[in-house]
């Protein structure tokens, strides 16, 4: 299928962490519906854990029921879609081949072929082309999977293999245009050069969010880069390893921005070394998340002026309203720790208030 701009425009709306469970939250479809209404987008990118492992042991036949239903408001408005994968996405005991071939793939709307001789699914290209019907690439999208879950810990580091294909297809791209093509970047987990969008400061300081692993004993909030209304909400959650994307994306100027989830309280970008490094908030009510904050991300891309593009969020308040189907559990999900680097203050922090509180209720015992 060929994507093709339209009237000087094509947006793309994209949905961050639906990480879904076996009943699909009527909140988080009710957002989605509401946020396709709204902007009406050539294409939808969902950037991964659209499904969270817990509870389905490898069955197909509950991951393919999940999936129909999260993609059912974009296959039943004909629109087509891009997915790539998160770290949660193959805890379902189902890999990402599988389920990008066998299950994404037989929907319709579905685009994308899995990048040559990377293994697994969701990293791939998608070229946008000419308004006139020439066939031309004007602006072009990639698609990357992060990887998952790193043993000790923390997250994988980004597979220099992906970073090989990039490189591979940015040239091939540029042989057919005669120049390297304006894209964006999708991805789930972020980089480390997101911390350089950020503005390290004083524990003391309102409002200074900590961060952990790499940046432990660090706090930071959103820098002078960002814009107003961004939310910096939890640390950024990158891999422990830096395998150079960054650096690859930025070497011939023609990523514009990189954009990704994961972090679910998070949505700004911010700019380092002319690159967007943006968030995206999660989209899903059944985890943790920004309550009625929680929202997608809107992309409107300009043929005659393709190194420029225009982003904002939808969010649910704004789309459907205040109120959500469970309210008790949406609010302490909101106030729960989203790593277990993060927990561990929270747990050490209960641990002595109780040990101090029995002291006092002993030392209390012996006085009377």
């Amino acid at each position: 299928m060929k994507l093709t701009f339209k009237n000087d425009t094509f947006k793309i709306l994209q949905i961050a962490d639906t990480q879904e469970g076996r009943k699909v939250s009527p909140d988080t479809l009710a957002l989605i519906k509401a946020a396709l209404d709204r902007e009406e987008p050539d294409l939808v990118v969902y950037s991964g854990d659209q499904i969270w492992g817990r509870g389905f042991h490898g069955d197909v036949n509950q991951v393919r029921r999940v999936l129909k239903e999260l993609t059912a408001p974009v296959v039943e408005r004909h629109l087509p879609f891009a997915i790539c994968f998160g770290n949660h996405d193959r805890q379902v005991g189902i890999s990402n081949a599988d389920q990008f071939n066998d299950i994404y793939k037989s929907l319709p709307g579905c685009i994308g072929e899995q990048a040559e001789g990377i293994p697994g699914g969701g990293t791939y290209a998608v070229p946008l082309t000419a308004s006139d019907g020439s066939g031309r690439t004007v602006m072009n999208l990639y698609l990357f999977d992060t990887g998952t879950d790193a043993k000790g810990g923390g997250y994988e580091a980004f597979d220099p293999a992906i970073i090989d294909w990039y490189r591979k297809t940015r040239d091939a791209l540029k042989a057919e245009t005669g120049h390297y093509v304006p894209s964006l970047v999708f991805q789930h987990i972020p980089m480390p050069e997101y911390y350089h969008v950020l503005r390290r400061v004083k524990k003391s300081e309102k409002g200074a969010i900590q961060a952990f692993r790499t940046h432990k004993n660090e706090f930071y909030k959103l820098g002078d880069t960002c814009r107003p209304g961004d939310m910096l909400e939890e640390p950024p959650s990158i891999p422990d390893i830096n395998n150079g994307e960054f650096d690859a994306l930025h070497e011939k100027g023609d990523i514009l921005g990189v954009f990704v989830g994961h972090d679910h309280k998070n949505s700004f970008v911010g700019r380092y070394k002319d690159m967007d490094l943006g968030f995206t908030q999660s989209a899903g009510f059944n985890v943790y998340g920004n309550r009625t904050k929680r929202g997608v991300r809107c992309f409107v891309l300009h043929e005659d002026d393709p190194t420029h593009y225009d982003t904002y969020t939808r969010t649910y308040e704004e789309l459907v309203g205040t109120k959500v189907h469970r309210p008790v559990f949406d609010y302490l999900s909101s106030k729960a720790p989203a790593t277990m680097d993060a927990a561990i203050p929270m747990i050490v922090k209960t641990v002595v208030g109780l040990a101090v509180i029995v002291a006092l209720i002993i030392l209390l015992a012996k006085l009377l």
